[in-house]
């Protein structure tokens, strides 16, 4: 079987099953199986495929027509542009995250050295992007789960910025010191409604960790007890980026105005739904 005819073969049936994107899905599974680079699929494909490539490759598409997401199968994702290990513990990181980022980034200089907090850091995707593109800043990383800070080290380690990374297993801020004079407090928390997390797709709901998912009754449990400690942890004009819901927009202005924040904006992602709030203390 030549290399052209294995990833036609895997498309095909991934197509025929209705994966949402079975080109997509095919290339990154052939490619990986086969240790190439995504273009090789087309430059080598009247090259035969060594059949423990195959073998690997069929694994592969197997277990992605059983409905685990590519990411889980290969143990890695891509965000920002850089390569991201995965645990059970942690969520896939997504790329209507990267909207977080980008509002960041926009927020500071490059001869800026802020110190930064993430809260359910999960893989470290914000925290070690976040590292990576400020390299004069500092960062704490916290989690509830010790195997996601575990996979967050791991990957400051791969990315060069573990130097500038200290992790912290806890609930939320409970282990952070009041006046902490944090620059910035970022965070994607779990913001699903209990009573929605049954109606995910089963890639979700079967992959996917409940903790990183379940934002209580009303979505809004996490986004409370980030806010209660938050303007106490930044110094004053420090701000907040937090990703919401694209229905949260309105209630997420309530609580940071309750909770004494000014300059509050609500930025919408690339599919034009409410993504992330920024907003500043005081």
């Amino acid at each position: 079987m030549t290399i052209g005819q294995l990833y036609r073969s895997v498309r095909d049936r991934f197509r025929v099953a209705g994966l949402p994107t079975p080109d997509l899905d095919a290339r990154l599974l052939v490619s990986a199986a086969l240790g190439l680079p995504l273009s090789d699929l087309v430059f080598r494909e009247h090259e035969d495929a060594a059949p423990e490539a195959v073998r690997l490759a069929e694994a592969y598409a197997q277990k992605r027509l059983e409905g685990m997401p590519v990411g889980r199968i290969l143990g890695e994702r891509e965000f920002y542009g850089r390569r991201f290990l995965l645990n059970p513990a942690t969520l896939e990181p997504r790329p209507d995250t990267e909207t977080l980022i980008d509002a960041v980034l926009e927020r500071c200089t490059a001869d800026e050295a802020p110190v930064m907090c993430d809260i359910g850091t999960g893989t470290g995707a914000i925290a070690v992007t976040l590292l990576a593109e400020l390299p004069r800043s500092r960062m704490i990383a916290v989690d509830l789960s010790e195997q996601a800070l575990e996979c967050a080290a791991g990957n400051a380690a791969l990315h060069g910025v573990g130097d500038r990374l200290l992790t912290v297993r806890a609930d939320y801020t409970s282990a952070l010191r009041p006046e902490g004079g944090f620059d910035w407090v970022v965070s994607n928390p779990p913001y699903i409604r209990t009573a929605v997390l049954a109606e995910l797709s089963r890639e979700v709901i079967q992959h996917d960790p409940k903790l990183a998912l379940d934002g209580g009754e009303d979505g809004l449990t996490a986004y409370v007890r980030i806010l209660t400690d938050a303007e106490k942890l930044l110094r004053p004009g420090g701000r907040i980026a937090l990703e919401i819901g694209f229905d949260q927009g309105a209630d997420l202005k309530k609580q940071l105005r309750h909770h004494g924040f000014v300059e509050i904006e609500i930025i919408k992602d690339l599919s034009g739904n409410d993504r992330v709030v920024v907003a500043r203390r005081p």
